[in-house]
């Protein structure tokens, strides 16, 4: 295994489920990726436990690493407890926030049913997250002309549209919005305004 984790190498490392909420903004993370036990998504989110969640309000409230076993004593559903029927019996939940001002941060959980995490495991997976959460950060550069391109086309405008509205050539507009989707690695317009509006940059 590669010190650089893949998701198939985290599924290794983690084999009873993992959650990865990346650069979590105001509402809704940029990205999520959810491989627990799917009866347990379905118990959890049927019980509307995401609010009482002791690893869920640790990873808002503090960064680093904690066990799943020192949080039971802020559990008062048990939620932990429940997971264990699921097979999520060994846990733990790694919080990174790197002081951006958007106040993003990135936060998972990963379970095994066999044994606790090894040292080494748990340094992996954090490498991981912290990588990520590095990868997702929104792009800088960016040009005052191209997010506007990319706003209008989020608002539901046709090129001929943005074109008149901007007094500019609908190649202009084109180019704009070209550069912004390779910057932004998206492969439409409405692709890259829509990773722009999540990434909060227009």
């Amino acid at each position: 295994m590669s010190t650089v984790l893949s998701l198939d190498d985290v599924g290794q490392l983690a084999p009873a489920g993992y959650f990865i909420a990346l650069r979590i903004g105001f509402a809704f993370p940029v990205e999520e990726v959810n491989a627990l036990p799917p009866d347990w998504v379905d118990y959890y989110t049927q019980n509307r436990y995401m609010l009482f969640d002791p690893a869920i309000r640790w990873a808002y409230a503090n960064t680093g690493i904690v066990l799943w076993d020192n949080l039971t004593g802020d559990d008062p559903r048990q939620i932990l407890e429940k997971a264990k029927t699921y097979g999520l019996i060994h846990g733990i939940t790694i919080s990174v926030f790197d002081g951006n001002s958007d106040g993003q941060r990135s936060f998972a959980s990963f379970a095994r049913s066999d044994r606790p995490f090894l040292d080494l495991e748990i340094k992996l997976l954090e490498a991981f997250l912290h990588r990520r959460h590095r990868e997702m950060a929104p792009p800088t550069n960016l040009t005052d002309a191209e997010l506007v391109a990319l706003q209008m086309v989020k608002d539901g405008l046709r090129l001929k549209q943005i074109a008149f509205e901007l007094k500019v050539t609908e190649g202009a507009v084109k180019q704009r919005l070209k550069n912004a989707k390779d910057k932004l690695g998206a492969k439409t317009s409405t692709q890259a305004a829509t990773m722009a509006a999540q990434y909060g940059i227009i």
